[in-house]
């Protein structure tokens, strides 16, 4: 089985490019799984996209292998209409161990921005049951993604890494929003889009007092559940502009493919509200406010992904200790993983290739023995396990090398080699 994963994160890639190869809704990814297929009927797939990263985890078992690193390039360069040229440079690889360790890092949330974060593991979830539903996902990619989870769970429990601020959403407010507020008691908070990571960021906010929020979504009725949930005020999209004007915090998180709100917009916002202190945090992937907004006038203070990056840095260096021993959990998982993925992929040939020996030996055995009918039943026992021990030493070495071929992967040429040198059939 070949596995690999091609991607751009927070670490390899810059946010706008991250931006325009984001699948930034079901319909999207929905929409890339049919194609996916379309292009390479034999491979597996599960596509991970989150504010932080684009990944797309592929696994086939077919002769011919996966689709290679430049073939995924041309499918996204293809799918959201960017040059080659713009992004090909910032795509990254990893194949076998190496795409296992990968993926387990991304679910324990040790290559986050922020080290310990909740956030990831439930968006790990979230797209494996999408490659699900679209029946993206086979045997491969389901025991690689159940792991994983498995993984971050393990690490959760047996480690420190979700004490204390972990999530982008309070790192944001509490290191970010109280650099520019002394209190969030007497501030209107609003929230754009009534996601997952809106929700989050209110639950820190409603900690440090705020009493008055207001929730604007396109759809009016996830726009109430948030705000009900949280004693808020729900506001139609079209007075958007009236609500931006009330707010002296922004937490905007909606999904959208480009930004809402460009340097004008904002421009006529700052006319009717003067240069007033406004917090905004652009949760967005693509981004929701235009980066150039923040240079509308000093009482502007946008901060989006990439701003949180120093901050989140602090927070790994000072759990360092915790990183150590979430990564012997990880080195431990991976091991496991790899013995259960070489057991799957040599475990029937090998059984095929012992029973085959084992027919041989116990046919020339019967027609020895049955010419020396003389011979003690000490003496056929002790034949036995001699000529056992020639036939292990025989198979030795084969056997060896399967084993040391499959820590990089199903060795195919190995394994129809051994089939040819041996006879042996598929059954």
């Amino acid at each position: 089985m070949d596995l690999q994963v091609v991607f751009c994160n927070h670490q390899t890639a810059s946010l706008s490019i991250r931006e325009r190869l984001a699948f930034s809704s079901p319909a999207m990814i929905e929409r890339a799984y049919t194609d996916l297929r379309g292009r390479f009927r034999h491979t597996e797939f599960v596509i991970v996209s989150t504010c932080n990263r684009v990944e797309i985890y592929s696994a086939c078992d077919h002769p011919q292998g996966g689709p290679l690193r430049r073939q995924i390039a041309q499918f996204l360069s293809e799918f959201h209409s960017v040059p080659l040229d713009d992004f090909v440079s910032e795509l990254s690889e990893k194949t076998g161990p190496d795409a296992v360790r990968h993926l387990f890092e991304v679910a324990c949330s040790l290559d986050s921005m922020v080290l310990g974060e909740t956030q990831i593991v439930s968006q790990v979830k979230s797209a494996y049951d999408a490659a699900a539903k679209a029946e993206a996902c086979g045997l491969m990619t389901n025991t690689l993604f159940q792991r994983a989870l498995a993984v971050s769970s393990r690490v959760r429990t047996e480690t420190r890494l979700s004490e204390g601020r972990i999530s982008i959403a309070s790192v944001a407010v509490i290191d970010f929003g109280k650099s520019i507020f002394d209190s969030f008691q007497d501030k209107t908070v609003l929230v754009i889009g009534a996601g997952e990571m809106g929700e989050e960021t209110l639950r820190y906010l409603k900690d440090e007092g705020v009493k008055r929020i207001l929730v604007c979504n396109r759809n009016p009725e996830r726009a109430l559940r948030l705000a009900h949930e949280f004693g808020g005020i729900a506001r139609e999209w079209a007075t958007l502009d009236d609500s931006l004007c009330e707010a002296d915090v922004i937490v905007s998180t909606t999904g959208a493919d480009r930004p809402i709100v460009d340097v004008p917009r904002f421009q006529a916002i700052r006319r009717r509200t003067g240069e007033r202190p406004v917090f905004i945090l652009d949760l967005g992937a693509p981004r929701d406010f235009d980066p150039a907004v923040s240079t509308i006038d000093d009482g502007v203070f946008l901060y989006d992904i990439d701003d949180l990056e120093t901050t989140c840095q602090r927070n790994r260096q000072n759990r360092a200790y915790e990183i150590e021993v979430a990564q012997r959990i990880v080195d431990e998982e991976i091991q496991r993983f790899l013995q259960d993925l070489h057991h799957k992929s040599t475990g029937p040939l090998i059984k095929q290739l012992r029973d085959n020996w084992q027919e041989v030996t116990r046919a020339e055995l019967d027609q020895m023995f049955r010419k020396n009918a003389h011979w003690s039943e000490q003496d056929r026992q002790a034949i036995e396990r001699t000529v056992d021990r020639i036939v292990n030493k025989l198979l030795h070495p084969p056997l060896e090398a399967l084993r040391d071929e499959s820590r990089d992967g199903t060795p195919h040429g190995l394994l129809d080699a051994i089939r040819r040198l041996f006879r042996i059939s598929d059954r």
